[in-house]
């Protein structure tokens, strides 16, 4: 009898450890269906970053626990817990995660400054042999765009970053308004000189025809400097090229503040407009006909053409806005800043204990049922596929409560995987002669000032400039603030502070502070790394392989 049960009992774990067994490979090739609280005990745990802008609506929960991280958690390869990082101060947040030693597995930053000494300080994992074994999406797109490599690599030569590719156009813009032009009787400026006597015109010479000398003849606010400064060459407190060397192009600067202390001087613009501080004042004194020159930075082409344009010619129904060229300036013709097509977003933590499932993850973002569903919401619910088999919203105000705020979950996602779906034209509807002007502006400006005949204000994008030692940014952080304020200075303080007077200030301030080691290094890595780096020539480059797409 007891060799009977034995042998039952041998017979019965024989089965059980077969069933076992079983069910290890089934989980292996097929992982069954996620749970009622979209997590699934058989995948892998990770922790991943996501931006906290406080725009998520309170019937839709938190960013961190919403419909959308049940969405991921039941589709994607991994149980994930989502990790809030302030959109507002991230690099604070950062700090207090490393220094305890709780930063998430998978770290979304946008800002070179954070992500890049947490490699020298060993605090991200090099990634080269993760994606060569475990991704499939991610390792083609390396394939489809080798500027990835470049700007993903560390100065050890490994990958510490995964990155992704964009549409590149253009950021900012200088507008004018064409009827006042033609009012007036003027051309298009050309030159700086010619676009200071336009601005005049239009401040003195009543343009709009009310009788009243109620106008501006340019914004000088925020982004409006920034363009106008780009003009001149200036490139603000980052280097530019001068003599085929970075410089902090002083010189170049000082004719910029020169002509803004012009304008500022005779009257042709708001005399409160260093007191608006993001452009909300410049950008409703456009939206009110009041602006003739509008130089600005451009959030969204669609918005700007369509409901902006709109808006202005409510105030002044025969209002003719273009895009135009930089004017060309003492040293030479620019164009203004463009989007960066190739943009490291994402990190892995080297304290990380499922490196394979991290890189799944980052290949799950990177398919384009995954990105159009955090983008556009799902199929039939927030957007239909039109003949094009672009998404289109279904409700717009729906979209708006639930889906406008989920962005920053593909933060790692190429939204050019999407085609030409992804690329700004497809937000304009032809059929619709508003959004037919709107795109043939947008156009216009694309052609204007996607020019690689023309000068760039600084040697890069600015993400992909180094990043300074961290005793050098400190400098740079606190001598800027000063140089800004010599600048202001000079445009506001009328004829007893001159722009040159500025600009020997301004140089004795860069020295006393030790702006020579600041400008050693940038030369250095100039010299010996541009070959490794994301420059302009790299950036027409991937313009042209996205122009292929239309």
């Amino acid at each position: 009898m007891r060799k009977k049960e034995c042998i039952f009992i041998f017979a019965v774990l024989s089965m059980a450890l077969i069933a076992a067994c079983s069910g290890e490979s089934q989980r292996a090739e097929s992982p069954p269906a996620a749970g009622a609280e979209g997590t699934n005990p058989q995948k892998s745990e990770i922790t991943v970053s996501v931006y906290d802008r406080g725009n998520v609506p309170a019937s839709e929960g938190k960013i961190e626990s919403n419909r959308w991280t049940k969405w991921l958690n039941e589709n994607g390869p991994a149980n994930v817990t989502f990790v809030p990082i302030p959109r507002t101060d991230p690099a604070q947040k950062w700090n207090v995660l490393f220094a305890s030693q709780s930063a998430p597995d998978l770290i979304n930053e946008f800002d070179p400054n954070i992500l890049n000494p947490l490699i020298d300080q060993k605090q991200l994992l090099p990634l080269d042999d993760l994606i060569e074994k475990y991704s499939t999406e991610y390792k083609q797109l390396l394939k489809d765009y080798p500027g990835l490599k470049k700007i993903t690599t560390g100065p050890d030569g490994k990958m510490y970053k995964i990155g992704r590719v964009l549409e590149t156009s253009p950021l900012n813009s200088l507008f004018i308004r064409m009827d006042w032009l033609k009012a007036l009787g003027l051309e298009v400026p050309k030159t700086t000189e010619e676009l200071y006597l336009v601005a005049k015109a239009f401040a003195e010479r009543d343009p709009d025809g009310n009788g009243k000398k109620d106008t501006y003849g340019m914004a000088l606010s925020w982004r409006s400097e920034n363009v106008i400064d780009g003009m001149f060459g200036s490139p603000g407190s980052s280097y530019g090229l001068v003599n085929d060397q970075p410089s902090r192009g002083f010189e170049y600067t000082r004719e910029s503040v020169a002509f803004k202390k012009r304008l500022f001087d005779e009257g042709l613009v708001d005399k409160d407009f260093a007191n608006d501080k993001n452009g909300a004042r410049a950008r409703q004194e456009f939206l009110n006909g009041r602006i003739g020159i509008y130089p600005t930075y451009v959030g969204s082409w669609f918005e700007f053409t369509v409901t902006d344009l709109a808006t202005l010619r409510k105030s002044a129904p025969h209002a003719v806005v273009e895009p135009i060229s930089l004017p060309k300036s003492t040293a030479g013709e620019y164009i203004p800043e463009v989007q960066n097509p190739l943009q490291a977003t994402t990190a892995i933590n080297a304290r990380v204990k499922d490196g394979a499932a991290a890189i799944r993850y980052i290949d799950f973002l990177n398919r384009k049922t995954t990105g159009r569903t955090l983008l556009f919401g799902l199929e039939g619910t927030h957007h239909r596929l039109d003949e094009n088999g672009c998404p289109k919203p279904i409700d717009p105000e729906k979209n708006k409560t639930e889906v406008a705020w989920a962005a920053d979950f593909a933060q790692s996602y190429s939204r050019l995987l999407d085609g030409r779906c992804s690329l700004i034209t497809n937000q304009f509807d032809s059929s619709k002669p508003e959004q037919k002007a709107g795109l043939e502006i947008y156009e216009r400006a694309k052609k204007l000032y996607m020019d690689p005949g023309k000068k760039y204000r600084t040697v890069t994008l600015g993400e992909h400039m180094p990043t300074l030692p961290k005793e050098l940014q400190t400098t740079l952080n606190t001598v800027t603030k000063d140089i800004n304020d010599i600048w202001l200075k000079s445009v506001l303080g009328g004829s007893k502070y001159t722009a040159d007077q500025a600009y020997q200030d301004v140089v004795a301030v860069w020295e006393k502070a030790g702006g020579k080691q600041i400008d050693e290094f940038m030369m250095d890595w100039y010299s010996t790394k541009k070959a490794d780096s994301f420059l302009m020539k790299d950036l027409w480059e991937t313009a042209a392989k996205q122009a292929e797409m239309k």
